[in-house]
């Protein structure tokens, strides 16, 4: 996946218009964009949409609400049925979180007899401040773990900031932090880390230079608030043909010297750690034998 679209679950018309946005993934989205007195009808709409047609490849994920608000269990009833390929977890608070909602889903595939473990979980690893002193505990906190993502609005919320982001538009630190804890807690757990929202959908500038940089530090995918930021997620974050034919200069001249710690091409040296970066560059790319 390279791009996750938000979607709130109480719209049929987005859900509708989403199916053409591009996008690799739709998180249908039944808790921040609903409010309290549409919950029971997002609901609703959530499982006609994933009962209903989609396109090959596109993956349909659920945001429920999180797990202490008393509302996580009717999301689930309410969804399971319709077989999304994820559920993410809002204000995750560590490996725990993601190892508890786990059993509920267990419980009800069996319950429904749908296949055991075929529900992944994408847990918002940093929307508390609690949870920032928790993204190391994912690790084998589940089999069912997809990927982690994080977030800043919830965040600034509780810490009482008056903005996340400066005048240009990036970051502060506190949210630099969040984002870095993630995608550590990410790679230590063995799965992918999927980059924040940028909210401010018109900026088409801003939101490309904020995908670059997510790309550089080894996040594989974006999530989206508008259909309008897709394309540009999809192409930043789809390898470009001078970097696949890099890559493959690497293991190439690794595999010509299966015993090489390192080797030389084009002047420059490359270790073991290049050889990693450049098969996981072709695994995203489809690359890979």
């Amino acid at each position: 996946m390279r791009s996750l679209l938000f979607v709130p679950g109480d719209s049929e018309k987005k859900l509708d218009k989403a199916l053409a946005s591009g996008a690799d993934a739709l998180i249908i989205d039944l808790e921040d964009s609903v409010s309290a007195d549409r919950k029971t009808a997002a609901r609703e709409i959530a499982l006609g949409f994933l009962q209903g047609p989609r396109s090959d490849g596109l993956r349909l994920l659920v945001r429920v609400n999180a797990l202490d608000t008393g509302l996580t269990d009717d999301d689930l009833d309410a969804v399971l049925p319709g077989r999304p390929d994820a559920i993410m977890l809002p204000k995750a608070a560590g490996g725990a979180s993601v190892t508890h909602l786990h059993a509920k889903l267990s419980a009800r595939e069996t319950i429904t007899g749908l296949p055991d473990g075929g529900i992944g979980i994408v847990a918002l690893a940093t929307e508390t401040a609690a949870s920032l002193f928790t993204t190391g505990t994912y690790r084998d906190c589940s089999s069912r773990l997809a990927a982690l993502t994080w977030g800043a609005e919830d965040l600034s919320a509780e810490l009482g900031a008056e903005t996340n982001r400066d005048a240009t538009g990036r970051f502060l630190d506190p949210y630099r932090l969040a984002r870095s804890l993630c995608l550590a807690g990410a790679a230590a757990a063995g799965v992918p880390a999927i980059d924040t929202v940028y909210v401010d959908f018109r900026n088409e500038t801003g939101l490309r230079r904020e995908c670059e940089e997510a790309r550089r530090d080894g996040f594989t995918a974006k999530m989206a608030i508008h259909p309008a930021q897709v394309a540009v997620i999809n192409e930043v974050f789809t390898p470009t043909p001078d970097a696949v034919a890099h890559a493959e200069r690497i293991v190439a001249a690794f595999a010509a010297q299966p015993g090489a710690g390192v080797v030389g091409i084009g002047g420059k040296m490359y270790d073991r750690p290049h050889l990693a970066r450049a098969k996981v560059l072709l695994a995203k790319a489809g690359k890979m034998p």
